[in-house]
């Protein structure tokens, strides 16, 4: 049987060593494969060489590229733009840059029609927008079409993308990182209609970083590190007895057993009563009830505009609640870990120098401070070496730690963590996970972590709130809650994410 696409050989570089090395796939009508690895395995420039779309400078060589019968092996610009949309197209990561802000989500979806001259006239071609944004569930057809992508969420924008991409029934469709930025019940909605997608016979090839993903809608995987394929074979037989240990690796990062009764309860050094926060009129934290406890972790759950972070930064005081009280048992030294580092940072700075910042508004001596701020990059496991970098010359995992050692020099008793390790790959949040477990333990922290991944708040967190538009809808130990869910966004959650034990 002829495959839908046929790749054999590919090899890319930059002048130097092959980052692509000797990559093959095959995927069938009605079968989606998936590529899997972390950043800089080459998976996202193997994606891109299927579309004739790698970076300018790159040296791409191949033995065979079919794609819906078509030799797309020495295709030239005008070919492959006859090709993309028609049989092959993409869907990619970020569908706020993806997408036209200056054009009506009906108007993009119209594009490829008009382009392709599958519709013609302005009723057939409105027709078939709704039929597609219909395909792809969007609520309120009419009203989303007439809308700009800024005005849509995270969701629906992802939605709109992928309407657009089938707009010419395409044979293949790569799908590169779609889910990776989308909070747990939309990522569970959006894998539901890509495999749905595929079983109505499109070849899908799937681009992630993150196996529960893979196992929810992949028949096939390829795992990639550094470039070369390491393992490949059916879902099943890859997840119950994969071969390779980077594969061993990855699967690990992506299942963790919650925390049961793992330590003795303790007294709270926070307790919050009746907490609510309004912003331009409208509530972002309702009548929050809840205690943290010390020396534990308290874990803060939900999606987008739950609430999450602003709970966070109204215990960490960079926000006053409008009603309500935060109560602290005696004085407690609060520091906040954000997100994303890279932003959190003066990028003009090194690490060194904003440590020394910290250290200085912690009441460190002058003097002592070079000895401190090597110390502290050594606690996070550091190279106190790369104390003369800037934040950008550092990697995602290493400016990740560096934030954590400068919350850490004001020596605070707790650490609020928003989101920290959600932009993380899978190994290195493994990493940064057991740091932060280490740092508990010898510096009996307590701590708030922030996320909307039930499966690491469960490797961290011995006790959970649940948050949904804003109000805490169920709270308790990890355990508790995980085994047995009383609230229904709560069941949501947790079959959104998956197993979250092996």
């Amino acid at each position: 049987m002829s495959g839908a696409l046929e790749l054999s050989g590919l090899f890319i570089d930059f002048g130097a060593a092959p980052v692509v090395d000797d990559v093959s796939l095959s995927v069938q009508p009605g079968e989606c494969v998936a590529i899997v690895g972390e950043s800089g395995a080459g998976k996202s420039l193997t994606a891109r060489a299927l579309l004739g779309l790698t970076p300018t400078g790159a040296r791409v060589r191949l033995d065979r590229l079919v794609i819906d019968g078509t030799d797309a092996r020495g295709l030239r610009d005008r070919g492959w733009r006859a090709l993309r949309g028609a049989r092959i197209a993409l869907v990619s990561q970020d569908a706020l840059v993806s997408l036209d802000p200056l054009q009506r989500i009906g108007a993009e979806i119209a594009e490829p029609l008009r382009l392709h001259r599958l519709a013609r006239g302005r009723t057939a071609i409105g027709d078939r927008v709704r039929s597609l944004l219909q395909r792809v569930w969007m609520p309120d057809v009419d009203r989303r079409a007439r809308q700009y992508p800024h005005e849509l969420s995270g969701g629906l924008r992802q939605r709109a993308l992928i309407a657009s991409a089938l707009a010419a029934d395409p044979a293949v469709l790569v799908a590169d990182e779609p889910t990776t930025a989308l909070d747990a019940t939309v990522q569970a909605r959006i894998l539901g209609l890509l495999r749905e997608i595929v079983d109505r016979g499109t070849a899908v090839v799937f681009i992630s970083h993150d196996f529960a993903a893979v196992r929810r809608i992949a028949d096939r995987v390829l795992v990639m590190r550094a470039g070369t394929v390491v393992e490949q074979g059916p879902v099943s037989e890859v997840l119950e007895n994969p071969r390779h240990e980077y594969t061993r690796q990855l699967i690990a990062a992506t299942m963790h057993r919650p925390r049961e009764g793992s330590r003795a309860p303790a007294d709270p050094v926070l307790v919050a009563t009746g907490v609510s926060k309004t912003f331009d009129g409208v509530a972002a934290v309702r009548e929050a009830s809840f205690a943290v406890a010390e020396g534990r972790t308290l874990g803060v759950v939900g999606e987008s505009g739950s609430g999450k972070t602003t709970l966070a930064r109204m215990i960490v005081g960079v926000e006053d609640p409008d009603d309500g009280g935060l109560r602290w048992r005696g004085r407690h030294r609060v520091q906040l870990v954000h997100q994303n580092p890279l932003g959190a940072f003066d990028p003009r700075w090194t690490i060194a120098r904003s440590l020394r910042e910290a250290l200085a508004a912690g009441g460190v001596p002058r003097s002592d401070r070079r000895a401190r701020v090597s110390a502290l990059l050594a606690e996070v496991g550091l190279d106190p070496a790369l104390a003369s970098r800037r934040p950008i010359a550092l990697s995602g995992g290493q400016r990740q730690r560096a934030a954590i050692a400068r919350a850490l020099a004001a020596e605070p008793e707790v650490l609020v963590l928003d989101e920290p390790v959600s932009a993380l790959d899978p190994s290195v949040r493994e990493r940064v996970l057991a740091l932060l477990l280490r740092l508990q333990r010898d510096r009996r922290l307590t701590m708030v972590f922030v996320s909307h991944d039930l499966d690491v708040v469960g490797a961290i967190a011995d006790d959970v709130l649940v948050m949904q538009d804003g109000a805490v809808v169920e709270q308790g130990s990890v355990g508790s809650v995980f085994a047995a869910p009383q609230h229904p966004f709560t069941r949501e959650l947790l079959e959104a994410n998956g197993p979250v034990s092996p």
